[in-house]
């Protein structure tokens, strides 16, 4: 019984190492633009890297109940998520490619079009509803867009906001 037990162990802990294996690069650099991390040079993004780790562990205990599931759609979960309950640690931009957005933008963002989730399920994921997502995920391409302002003496760097953003689904007035 022991070794029939080992031996699902060690079948278990092979394919995950195949599934990390394919799609750890890519699930790390979903991370490295949820943290706002760059990723140059490399080690730069320890935060990335550790918010990946925690989510390869849960989806490595939740391996087995997989059952025909795709394993990459629950660690993009996983990885989400722990951004979203983690975010506030990522506040502070760190010169990666989406440091002007916020967290929620980012996350919105590297979500629908980096990752190509849909609307309905980004919404689902995150507890939003769709026109929420829409707004910011419209409002983050909209930063991105955006050129740049570059910070005066005794000024702050810009990034990307003139004041205080309206409310969601309202319009602004120039």
């Amino acid at each position: 019984m022991a070794e029939r037990a080992t031996h699902r162990d060690r079948l278990r802990a092979l394919e995950f190492e195949a599934f990390v294996a394919g799609a750890g690069g890519r699930l790390l650099h979903t991370a490295t633009l949820l943290t706002g991390e760059p990723s140059h040079p490399p080690g730069a993004y320890a935060r990335a890297e550790r918010l990946l780790h925690a989510a390869l562990a849960r989806t490595y205990a939740d391996w087995d109940g997989l059952r025909g599931g795709d394993p990459y759609d629950l660690a993009r979960r996983e990885l989400a998520l722990r951004f979203a309950r983690e975010a506030r640690r990522h506040q502070r931009p760190r010169g990666g490619a989406l440091d002007r957005l916020t967290p929620v933008e980012r996350l919105v963002l590297v979500l629908r079009v980096y990752e190509e989730v849909g609307e309905e399920q980004t919404a689902a994921l995150l507890g939003l509803p769709g026109d929420r997502i829409r707004a910011v995920c419209a409002r983050a391409v909209a930063t991105l867009r955006a050129p740049r302002r570059a910070a005066g003496p005794g000024r702050a760097p810009s990034h990307g906001t003139a004041g205080p953003r309206p409310a969601p689904g309202s319009r602004a007035t120039p």
